[in-house]
């Protein structure tokens, strides 16, 4: 196997910069630089740089098509562009390029669905029966149930230390999108479950989700864990999100203000929080329409 082609040097630098003053997270570090990384591979049988991209180059750099020949997303089109305009945006202000090669790049629009979400007994099945034995059972029960009772992004469980945690007030610190860090309550059940865990992973410093190695458990392995839970309980294709989603919806079903739910999942904005209104709203009108005897066409005898 043929070793990694080295880090463009302004790569490495800006994604330094987004680590260190913009507070980015592994995650969005991770997709940044697999994005331009995309780039300075269609750029490298020319031996330019990234900086010596032109829109030309941006524009057919994003015409190619995704894994397997398949047309990329919307979404993933979006976000090369997001990533392209973020960083060229930066070599111009910094002076390592003269213009800005990505700013007449037009962005898809992209269709804003409703949070997939799970119903509560079909959740508590995911968090309760992962899968796997012994050390790893207790590690995956005590992540997927803080990632529901939490509402956490996958990144922010990737990144939790040991000191983070307060099991007696059922807390958690997190550091979010933005680098901006919030307190999490959290539930008995999460709270039992990581007490086990933790009792079994023993009094090693650093991250509170290990891997087999001792190592901190990556998102990547999150995403699996979730998704082969959800499998187990005849779910197929669940994902973290979903469990954040479904922390969300069973708040807002629940009586939770949009204010509260805003600060629980740590959204920078209220609008994004009111998509979850959408899902409650479908989500009743689906079992007012299954149960409620009027709600058939008014062919059932009324009962007085």
């Amino acid at each position: 196997m043929s070793p990694p082609a080295p880090l463009d040097p302004d790569l490495a630098r800006w994604l330094d910069h987004l680590r260190a003053e913009r507070g980015a997270t592994a995650h969005t570090l991770r997709a940044y630089q697999a994005d331009l990384q995309g780039l300075a591979d269609f750029l490298a049988p020319s031996e330019r740089p990234l900086s010596a991209a032109t829109l030309a180059d941006l524009r057919a750099w994003l015409a190619r098509s995704g894994a397997r020949g398949r047309r990329l997303s919307p979404a993933t089109m979006a976000r090369r562009i997001a990533a392209a305009r973020t960083f060229f945006r930066w070599l111009h202000r910094t002076g390592r390029v003269a213009g800005d090669p990505s700013a007449r790049l037009q962005a898809p629009k992209v269709p804003r669905r409703a949070p997939t979400f799970l119903e509560v007994p079909e959740a508590a099945a995911v968090v309760e029966q992962p899968t796997q034995e012994g050390w790893f059972l207790l590690r995956n029960q005590a992540l997927l149930e803080l990632l529901y009772g939490a509402g956490l992004r996958v990144g922010e469980a990737e990144g939790l230390h040991l000191e983070a945690l307060d099991l007696d007030q059922r807390l958690v610190r997190v550091r979010g999108k933005g680098g901006k860090d919030r307190i999490v309550p959290f539930g008995p059940p999460a709270a039992q479950a990581l007490s086990a865990w933790l009792e079994a992973r023993g009094d090693r410093p650093g991250a509170v989700f290990l891997n087999r190695d001792g190592s901190r458990l990556s998102a990547r392995s999150m995403w699996r864990i979730t998704r082969d839970a959800g499998a187990a309980n005849g779910l197929p294709g669940v994902h973290p999100h979903a469990l954040r989603h479904s922390c969300a919806t069973h708040m807002l079903g629940a009586g939770a203000d949009l204010r509260g739910i805003q600060e629980q999942l740590g959204h920078q904005s209220l609008s994004t929080t009111q998509r979850y209104t959408h899902v409650d709203a479908a989500h009743l009108l689906r079992v007012y329409r299954q149960a409620h005897p009027r709600a058939r066409g008014g062919d059932e005898p009324d009962q007085g």
